[in-house]
């Protein structure tokens, strides 16, 4: 290689390592604020799970408390995405509605069972108070966008004639709902883990309930009180 590719090359390349080492250094945080709590964990600690200096840390995120914020927003876009990919499983399903919706619901309660998610979300409990903004983060970067994707896809199913969703929106929050109050319950907040099977018998309850109240034969309130 020529000097001159080395000099075009390397304004190129810098870019990259930067970025990769400050997803190794937010990953390694997750970790350590996960295991060890925001008031237990350490830039020390952080800079030896990623593999680095303490001061790149520092070069890179400045101090603690902004390590922790970002650290949890990347966490918090990361269980976004992957539920996300789940509620796309919507955009065309078969014929047996039900089966999709129970594929749906067993997917999703698996991302909100991860050891990530679960993290995520114990932290946000502890720190809430320390750290306010973090429920703008996970009200942003999570609960409402999956809300908003599920209910676009309800709407659309509504306008197929195969789904009575007066309110899309609200049909999505109570989807929701049916599968994580019964798991959150179960789980006992996250502390106990679930095997797949009960997670596949939530779902599967949750769909059920869901068609009977929003399947195309459902009675809104509004026919009820016309009988």
């Amino acid at each position: 290689m020529t000097e001159a590719t080395m000099t075009a090359t390397s304004p190129r390349q810098a870019p990259r390592g930067r970025i990769d080492k400050r997803q190794a250094i937010l990953d390694a945080a997750f970790t350590v604020f996960a295991r060890e709590g925001y008031a237990n964990a350490c830039v020390k600690r952080i800079a030896a799970e990623a593999r680095v200096a303490k001061p790149t840390v520092y070069n890179h995120l400045n101090d603690k408390a902004n390590l922790f914020h970002h650290a949890m927003k990347l966490a918090a876009e990361t269980a976004l995405t992957e539920n996300l990919r789940v509620v796309e499983r919507l955009a065309a399903p078969d014929d047996d509605l039900r089966g999709a919706l129970e594929d749906v619901g067993h997917r999703l309660l698996r991302c909100h069972c991860s050891d990530r998610s679960s993290a995520l979300r114990r932290l946000v409990y502890a720190e809430a108070c320390r750290f306010p903004d973090l429920l703008d983060v996970m009200q942003v970067s999570g609960t409402s966008r999956v809300t908003e994707a599920l209910a676009d896809r309800f709407a659309r199913l509504t306008l197929g004639g195969r789904l009575r969703t007066p309110d899309p929106v609200e049909a999505a929050e109570q989807f929701l709902a049916l599968l994580t109050g019964p798991v959150e319950t179960r789980s006992r907040f996250g502390t106990r883990s679930l095997p797949d099977q009960e997670l596949q018998a939530l779902a599967r309850a949750a769909s059920g309930t869901f068609l009977s109240a929003f399947g195309p034969s459902a009675a809104t309130p509004a026919d009820a009180r016309g009988h």
